[in-house]
């Protein structure tokens, strides 16, 4: 299982951390701590929307319209903790974290 457990756990660390960029750009960009008119900022920016834009839609589509919140990337993170660390651990490695599996 450690030939399925080890990518997998990868691809679930980087897209961890690519949510926390997005969700603390996020935050910048609506305290106005971060301007948008930056070619800079907003290429990182537009480039995280794209990116994560497929795993928010659906959640978007199930959740009720609360408009100036946005609570699906907030749903997301959550699942995808759930998934990295309770989940996927007792499916493929019995209950021992991804990086450990035998």
């Amino acid at each position: 299982m450690q030939a399925i457990a080890g990518p997998i756990g990868l691809i679930l660390d980087v897209m961890f951390f690519v949510m926390i960029i997005h969700i603390i750009m996020s935050w910048l960009i609506s305290f106005q701590v971060l301007n948008l008119h930056q070619q800079f900022v907003a290429q990182i920016w537009y480039g995280l929307n794209r990116l994560l834009e497929p795993i928010y839609a659906p959640i978007r589509r199930i959740l009720p319209n609360t408009h100036p919140l946005d609570l699906a990337p907030l749903v997301a993170f959550i699942a995808l903790i759930s998934l990295r660390d309770y989940i996927l651990p007792t499916l493929l490695c019995g209950g021992a974290p991804l990086g450990y599996c035998r």
